[in-house]
């Protein structure tokens, strides 16, 4: 071992050089509440029960979403509409219960390929932290979409940009 080599000088130079050169390159975190990340337009985030633009639902009870999910985090149960109930439900069965356990699903998407009526996708927000667990399992009220006749502004907004898409192919 050489003379500057017992002294470590070469080496600590070498290091704080590195650091130098960390210390002006552009940072990797953000600024959570003021700056949003831009996310894949794959993403895949919290699920919605769609409405035609009657504001009737789509949801007709078949169970293939449910069927499709590998999690088993799905559960619905189906009723008969009423006569007197045909502004709210497009078919003659409804899901009177339908359910998601966000603690079991997986985000894979085999729900939204499953449904024969486009009467549930996931959307492009992420799904929000919680204290409790009873807090992750999403009723129906929770999980669908504003009516588009009372409430046009959150209806187009919960809609977002991929269910624009997939409505017009």
């Amino acid at each position: 071992m050489s003379f500057m080599e017992r002294l470590y000088l070469p080496a600590i130079l070498k290091g704080m050089a590195i650091t130098l050169g960390h210390m002006f390159r552009k940072k990797a975190t953000i600024h959570y509440p003021e700056e949003k990340r831009p996310f894949s337009p794959v993403f895949r985030g919290l699920h919605v029960l769609n409405r035609d633009e009657e504001g009737r639902e789509n949801c007709t009870a078949c169970g293939l979403c449910a069927v499709a999910c590998p999690a088993e985090a799905i559960t619905m149960e189906a009723a008969e509409r009423q006569p007197n109930e045909e502004h709210l439900y497009r078919e003659e069965k409804y899901a009177a219960k339908y359910e998601i356990n966000m603690l079991r699903c997986i985000f894979c998407g085999l729900c939204e390929e499953a449904c024969p009526k486009d009467a549930i996708y996931l959307s492009e927000t992420f799904a929000p932290s919680n204290f409790t667990r009873k807090g992750f399992v999403y009723s129906k009220e929770e999980l669908l979409i504003p009516n588009p006749k009372t409430d046009k502004e959150n209806y187009e907004l919960a809609k977002g940009s991929r269910a624009a898409k997939t409505q017009n192919n």
